[in-house]
C-alpha cells in the first residue's frame, strides 16, 4: 500500500508548480459581493510561496484589495496542470522591491517603467493552496486511469497528494 506524501512534501510539491507559471488571474472581491478575475503577470515568486504583481494605483483591483484583502490566484497550463492560491493581498510602495522585480515586457502596461508615480506592487501572502498536476509521466498515467475508467465505466482514481493536493502555506 503507498503512504502519502507527508505535509512538507505536498508543500513543497506546491512550491514547485507555482514556480513554473509565468501568469494567473488574481481574483479580487467587487462590488456588492461579486468577484472580479483579470489575467496578471507574475512579477515574482518567493520561496514561501508569497506572490508579487504590479498594478496602477488607481486600479479596480487596487480600489477593491483595500477594501477586502482576500484575493485567490489561479494557474493553469494546458491541461495539465492547475493551481489555486488563496491569501491577503496588500499594496505595497517600495521603489528598491520594484526595482528588483521588474522586467522589461513589464512596460508594455507601465511605458514610464519604474519611475511610473502611478506603479504600486501587490503582495499577496499564501494562507492555503490546491493543485491538480498531471504533467510529465503523470500525465501518461492519467491518460491511462482515464481510459482504463472509462471502459470499466467508473471515474479515474486520483493519486493524492501527487496528482492533487489540498496544502496550507
Amino acid at each position: 500500500m503507498k503512504t502519502l506524501p507527508s505535509l512538507e512534501e505536498q508543500q513543497e510539491h506546491f512550491r514547485r508548480l507555482l514556480s513554473r507559471f509565468s501568469t494567473a488571474m488574481l481574483v479580487t472581491h467587487g462590488q456588492a459581493d461579486s468577484f472580479h478575475a483579470r489575467p496578471m503577470a507574475l512579477a515574482q515568486i518567493e520561496p514561501d510561496c508569497r506572490v508579487w504583481f504590479l498594478t496602477h494605483r488607481e486600479s479596480a483591483k487596487a480600489h477593491e484589495i483595500q477594501t477586502d484583502t482576500r484575493v485567490l490566484v489561479i494557474c493553469q497550463r494546458e491541461h495539465d496542470a492547475y493551481l489555486t492560491l488563496s491569501g491577503r493581498a496588500t499594496l505595497v510602495e517600495n521603489r528598491a522591491k520594484t526595482e528588483a522585480i521588474w522586467k522589461e515586457p513589464f512596460r508594455v502596461w507601465f511605458p514610464d517603467g519604474v519611475e511610473d508615480p502611478d506603479l504600486v506592487l501587490i503582495s499577496v501572502i499564501p494562507e492555503d493552496g490546491e493543485f491538480w498536476d498531471n504533467s510529465g509521466f503523470r500525465k501518461i498515467k492519467s491518460f491511462m486511469e482515464s481510459a482504463a475508467a472509462y471502459v470499466a465505466g467508473r471515474q479515474p482514481r486520483i493519486e493524492e497528494g501527487e496528482e492533487h493536493g489540498v496544502v496550507h502555506l
